[in-house]
């Protein structure tokens, strides 16, 4: 039994960790892009068609809707993990420069940000990086000949705000977010034993969530879950943090912390609420930055 537990362990916990799976990332990009206005939108859009990446994620989404693209973008910050043309920028040589690109660097470490007991950061990025693309894109959106720094930022923003709102991705300093922390899951046929942090990425739904499917769940969860305060991104920071002390499972399984009933309820509300905050707070961001640059180009 212990040799059929460490072979599942060993190949669950070799999957990448990500923040939300690839359905919680497009859920928080369409409810943000509920909450924009059409010339932003029209701004984002033109932004993103300029992204080298374009014709991938009109292929891989099947669609050249405009929500279609802004949600498929929301995922390549994740999609670059494997992506030979990129590197991890701490463990082997920069991968050549490409068009389009302003660096070539996966940047694993703007995903996510460990706090210690004490709540001082000891590693990552997330909140800082949150600020510094925010600044840039409204900075860039000031002087002309920036479209490629605008076009590449731009996914990014959308991918951190949602994983700031998770809340093993403000994590505990020295489990790796709960990628450490092996757990059963019951509820998980496929994978019924993982890490932690796998479980909590996974609870959106299924990752290949997609088209009028993906809308009616993000419409379902703006039915269910009020519009939050905005607040700024240290609030945010700070919401995921509590949160800590109810990510982690109590009752024991047969050799490892399991999934209860009562957890696995309570987990999918917090993240279903996660989800709902990240979208109202990303469409708010996004209008204050692209807003200004919209009303300034029309003059």
């Amino acid at each position: 039994m212990r040799q059929i537990l460490s072979a599942l362990l060993f190949f669950s916990l070799a999957l990448p960790a990500h923040a939300w799976n690839a359905a919680g990332h497009r859920l928080v990009a369409v409810i943000a892009w509920q909450q924009l206005t059409p010339a932003t939108r029209d701004a984002i859009s033109a932004a993103l068609a300029r992204h080298p990446d374009h014709d991938r994620w009109v292929e891989r989404g099947r669609s050249s809707e405009a929500i279609d693209l802004f949600a498929e973008a929301s995922t390549w910050p994740d999609d670059i993990r494997n992506d030979p043309r990129f590197h991890d920028e701490d463990r082997a040589l920069p991968t050549p420069a490409r068009p389009g690109f302003p660096d070539t660097a996966r940047h694993k470490h703007w995903h996510y940000v460990d706090l210690d007991a004490a709540g001082k950061v000891r590693d990552g990025e997330l909140d800082r990086q949150i600020e510094r693309l925010s600044h840039l894109l409204q900075a860039k959106g000031r002087a002309a000949g920036n479209s490629e720094q605008i076009s590449y930022a731009l996914p990014w923003l959308l991918h951190l705000v949602a994983d700031i709102h998770q809340p093993l991705h403000v994590g505990q300093h020295g489990d790796e977010g709960g990628n450490k922390v092996e757990i059963e899951n019951p509820f998980n046929k496929r994978l019924p034993f993982s890490s932690l942090h796998l479980y909590w990425d996974d609870l959106p739904g299924p990752p290949w969530l997609r088209g009028k499917r993906l809308e009616k769940n993000a419409a379902r969860l703006l039915e269910n879950y009020p519009k939050p305060v905005l607040g700024d991104v240290a609030l945010w920071r700070e919401e995921s943090h509590r949160l800590l002390a109810t990510a982690y499972p109590k009752a024991n399984g047969s050799l490892l912390p399991i999934i209860s009933e009562d957890f696995h309820r309570d987990a999918r509300d917090i993240a279903n609420r996660r989800i709902v905050e990240a979208g109202y707070r990303l469409g708010h961001r996004l209008e204050s930055i692209f807003s200004t640059r919209v009303s300034r180009e029309t003059q």
